[in-house]
């Protein structure tokens, strides 16, 4: 299991990607891109534009509160173990199964928010990938080379804790 150290957390509190006030607002720039979603919010409201995301990931909360709007359009469902502040190895394993497929669910058991990290690393160039910046509007990332870079850059900021329960 990769641990994010408390002290290391404000390295993720900025926006990966561009910030927008709303989700409608990214709509434009969604046409015939592959789009992926992380977090119940933005998954909703893109779902509700009619805009299905190639993958969706979700942990049935929205900022700690529960979030019972699973959306019920996707093919294939995917669970993963994901607590707090960590990045499972469960979870990893199941976004590249995901990148493989179009039309998936991911539901994660604990926490969904820093998958945005492994996502970017595991998509495509030229994939967008969509999360909600709480308080403030949705990001927009757009996988890139660059993007790769700071998501591996990211990545080592967080521990291997070597938990041999966490596969």
């Amino acid at each position: 299991m990769l641990e994010l150290p408390p002290e290391k957390r404000h390295f993720f509190k900025a926006p990966f990607g561009t910030l927008y006030a709303d989700c409608k607002d990214v709509l434009p720039l969604l046409e015939g891109k592959t789009v992926y979603t992380v977090g119940d919010v933005v998954t909703c409201h893109l779902i509700r534009q009619g805009v299905v995301p190639a993958i969706a990931i979700i942990d049935g909360h929205t900022m700690r509160s529960p979030f019972n709007r699973s959306p019920a359009v996707f093919h294939k469902r995917l669970c993963a173990r994901n607590p707090p502040g960590t990045l499972t190895r469960e979870l990893l394993e199941v976004l590249d199964r995901a990148v493989q497929d179009q039309g998936v669910l991911i539901l994660v058991d604990g926490e969904e928010d820093l998958a945005v990290i492994p996502l970017v690393i595991a998509a495509p160039f030229g994939a967008l990938i969509l999360y909600g910046q709480p308080g403030e509007g949705v990001v927009v990332c757009e996988v890139t080379p660059a993007a790769k870079e700071k998501a591996g850059a990211m990545l080592a900021h967080f521990i291997d804790t070597g938990e041999a329960g966490d596969a």
